[in-house]
């Protein structure tokens, strides 16, 4: 079965429809002004509305409070909420309860010791994505195209499901998946060619790349239930 991709950042119509048709199974809607690919709940709500069943609508925000996360969630429909900022794992475990969707947490990783946050974060979330600690003094937590050493998390067990992020590309995501061992990747620089700005090129490349790398499949049909 095909590598599991979630195109991240998608503002657009054309980015949309490109990574749907092109096989992507989850799309992710960042709800971070300072990011050039930042999204108000209405124009997201327009886009979210076009995803075909089987395809997964992950909205990114960064240490968002309730009332935050209650605008957006009164207005677009989503299947997962992905919390990418210093969300602890009482505060995750929060989010979730208070509003019932599915939580991707991501874990910022630099050195060997940045996975053990891992562990209390797989207790509350329902998945952990695992992406690049970004540079000091950076405004964006991911999306920063920079990668980490992937032979981090080879070999290494999860309770959870885990995507791989940071820095991937066309070339080189076949690397990448066999020195981590994910099954499930997440890409947003990769597939652009100016800040914010999605490719239908390169998704459509990278998604190419993609279904040539077998794995393990992780989900058994088109039920959005089964992703999770």
């Amino acid at each position: 079965m095909a590598l599991e991709v979630k195109i991240c950042g998608v503002k657009t119509v054309e980015a949309l429809d490109t990574a749907v048709t092109a096989g992507a199974r989850l799309v992710g809607f960042v709800f971070f002004p300072p990011s050039s690919r930042a999204l108000r709940p209405a124009a997201a709500a327009a886009l979210a509305q076009r995803v075909p069943p089987g395809v997964l609508r992950v909205g990114l925000v960064v240490d968002a409070d309730d009332a935050t996360l209650d605008a957006i969630l009164s207005e677009v429909p989503l299947d997962l909420l992905q919390l990418h900022g210093h969300e602890s794992p009482e505060r995750v475990a929060a989010v979730r309860a208070r509003f019932g969707l599915p939580l991707i947490k991501a874990v910022a990783v630099e050195h060997a010791d940045d996975l053990a946050a891992a562990e209390a974060y797989a207790a509350v979330a329902d998945r952990l994505l695992f992406d690049a600690r970004p540079p000091k003094g950076a405004i964006l937590p991911g999306g920063n195209a920079r990668s980490f050493d992937w032979r981090l998390l080879a070999g290494r067990s999860w309770p959870r499901p885990w995507l791989l992020a940071g820095g991937l590309n066309t070339g080189n995501l076949a690397e990448a998946v066999r020195l981590s061992g994910a099954v499930a990747v997440d890409v947003s620089s990769g597939v652009e060619d100016a800040p914010g700005h999605k490719s239908a090129t390169l998704i459509r490349s990278f998604m190419r790349a993609a279904a040539r790398i077998d794995g393990p499949s992780p989900v058994a049909s088109g039920d959005r239930a089964d992703y999770i």
